[in-house]
């Protein structure tokens, strides 16, 4: 069914983007524009693309129609056609729903958290503009239209973690953010070219990729599976792309929000799932997917137990929790990796956001070791995170214990264990890192902590309440049968859904309790750690584990570095001595010939009739010659 209201779910944060960049110019060049006006303009965006969402998602309930809708012929080359279109079915209208929502939501906490910076205009610029096209991403009809989408989260992710550009450390982080990304886009790249020359000629969307992939060597089909994972190692920042995500923390922590509940690094899972048509077709690369969530959720749930900044703590979850994700759709289960996406959109944001406001009224102090005793002072934010943590570690009945269940039994009834196995440590440590900062922030005793707290804006606070709703209520979405429910998120999506799981509810019902043992016990060795830590006694770590297993070291050493030389050496080698000595050579040889040229050009009567003459009797010569 064609109808034109899906462009606008795009549209409106786009010309909402454009509107508040040409405020801010007149703002800084004619006359200031109020605060107000910013936040009327950038908050309105989301939620009413929201409305517009959830006027298709009823449509959809009861039945699987879909909308598509083409505004204009994008490319066209020799019958070869690519549309800008839309395309609107259950599951990028779900992720429609729900990153309009908190993304909404994460924008009117920016107004509060933002209200004092210089640039609050161009801040929403960048903010709806991300929002933006994040949304063409998810609404892409065609790999190529997504791929618009694709780059464009890559590029406001740099402009909004470099966003305080005075601090050269932030320029680097957003360089080395936008850089790893290209990286894994030049294997999603080479995917979609691959694609394009096995599409046909009756057009580059879903629906005739799906028609024809059956018919591609099983070998192109590997390929190009593994190629697009290339694409989404990169924005999901998986093992080995991760690198990007905890610089990330450099921006504003609204962005961090953004990026991570609503935005970008989701969208290396939302990509995966919408090809599910082919990676059914090469399950090994399904599995090598799997494999890869798995210890990436392992790697990066390590390393947080060791961290001290409170924002680069909860990026390193957001690798973990995503590595949850690709082992669901990495194992087929597609559905279940949507409904973590889902559930972590919430725990996340409000997890992120409460972190930005301790570290607001803290007067932007991010060392969890410098803080403690804000139950007390900020008992709100301490309420809401504690919904947040019990959501993340998986404890019932916060929406993650759900989810997490879900991935955690696809695993095990998939007959991969070993992921099960690194699942379920990967569920103590979260447990454990998690309770960590909610011990120490919040109870413990800090003895020099004797400053006015910074007062926190209802905009700031109240957000944190409808996030810590959907925190405890978002995962009955996907309550299983053993409890006696209907996973509505596993029959909304039911029609890619793999559903060959072979468990019995006995076996669920005591993988459930393993579950739920392996939060407690990361949460029973927090407490005993943390609660009410003496600040007296901040930990000195140290350590591979401290030192994030000295990746970042290596890279540099083996990459960087190796770059760096090359580029020196064809910058001061090749380029001096062959490039310039060849251009300056033949610019040298212009100049002599030139100068040849320039004596015959004298003003001198005589010497002019001189060559006219010489001129003339060679011609005449000629034709003598040749009429003899």
């Amino acid at each position: 069914m064609n109808d034109f209201l899906l462009a606008w779910i795009v549209l409106i944060p786009l010309l909402s983007s454009i509107l508040l960049g040409i405020m801010y110019l007149f703002s800084i060049k004619v006359a200031r524009v109020p605060n107000f006006v910013f936040t009327l303009l950038g908050v309105s965006a989301p939620f009413l693309s929201f409305i517009i969402g959830l006027s298709f998602f009823l449509k959809m309930i009861g039945n699987n129609e879909v909308f598509i809708y083409k505004a204009y012929r994008w490319l066209g080359v020799d019958g070869y056609n690519v549309d800008m279109g839309f395309l609107a079915d259950k599951l990028s209208i779900f992720m429609v729903l729900f990153v309009t929502f908190v993304g909404g939501l994460i924008h009117i906490y920016a107004s509060g958290y933002m209200k004092n910076d210089k640039g609050y205009g161009k801040f929403f610029f960048y903010f709806n503009l991300f929002l933006a096209s994040m949304l063409l991403l998810v609404l892409a009809n065609s790999p190529i239209i997504m791929f618009i989408g694709w780059e464009g989260v890559g590029v406001c992710s740099y402009f909004l973690i470099s966003y305080y550009y005075e601090n050269n450390e932030n320029v680097k982080a957003g360089n080395k953010a936008f850089i790893a990304n290209r990286v894994g886009d030049l294997g999603f790249m080479i995917a979609m070219i691959t694609m394009f020359y096995y599409a046909g000629s009756n057009g580059f969307d879903y629906a005739n990729l799906e028609a024809n992939m059956a018919h591609v060597p099983v070998n192109i089909l590997v390929f190009i599976g593994l190629t697009l994972f290339i694409g989404a190692i990169g924005k999901s920042a998986q093992i080995p792309l991760f690198v990007w995500l905890p610089d990330a923390m450099a921006g504003p922590t609204p962005v961090s929000a953004l990026i991570h509940a609503a935005t970008m690094v989701t969208a290396g899972v939302y990509m995966v799932a919408r090809f599910h048509f082919l990676y059914d077709l090469i399950p090994n690369v399904g599995l090598f997917i799997a494999y890869i969530g798995a210890f990436s959720a392992l790697f990066a749930a390590i390393i947080a137990t060791k961290q001290t900044d409170i924002k680069k703590i909860l990026a390193y979850s957001t690798m973990s929790q995503l590595g949850y994700m690709f082992i669901a759709v990495g194992l087929g289960s597609y559905s279940v990796g949507i409904f973590h996406v889902f559930t972590h959109s919430f725990f996340k944001a409000l997890l992120f956001m409460g972190a930005g406001a301790v570290i607001i009224a803290l007067h932007h102090e991010q060392n969890i070791f410098k803080m403690g005793g804000m139950k007390s002072k900020t008992p709100l934010v301490y309420f809401t995170m504690l919904i947040a943590t019990l959501a993340i570690a998986g404890i019932p009945p916060f929406a993650g214990f759900f989810s997490k269940d879900e991935i955690l039994l696809t695993a095990f009834g998939s007959g991969q264990y070993l992921i099960w196995g690194m699942g379920i440590i990967t569920a103590i440590l979260t447990a454990y890192y998690m309770f960590r900062l909610l011990f120490v922030v919040f109870y413990g005793k800090n003895y020099k902590q004797n400053r006015e707290l910074y007062p926190l804006e209802k905009s700031i606070t109240m957000p944190l309440v409808v996030l810590a709703i959907g925190s405890i209520t978002a995962g009955f979405i996907g309550i299983p049968e053993l409890l006696g429910g209907d996973n509505l998120i596993g029959i909304w999506l039911s029609d890619w859904k793999n559903s060959s799981l072979q468990v019995t509810h006995t076996i669920e019902m005591y993988l459930m309790g393993i579950n739920i043992l392996a939060a407690f016990i990361g949460t029973t060795v927090a407490y005993k750690k943390f609660y009410m830590y003496d600040m007296q006694k901040i930990p000195q770590y140290k350590g591979i584990i401290w030192n994030k297993f000295y990746i970042d070291e290596i890279y540099d050493r083996l990459l960087v570095k190796k770059l760096k030389s090359l580029s020196l050496f064809i910058s001061n080698k090749v380029d001096a001595n062959i490039i310039d000595m060849l251009v300056m050579g033949l610019s040298h040889g212009f100049i002599k010939s030139g100068h040849v040229v320039a004596k015959l050009q004298n003003a001198n009567t005589r010497f002019y009739a001189f060559f006219m003459l010489l001129g003339i009797s060679i011609i005449s010569i000629h034709l003598i010659m040749v009429m003899r």
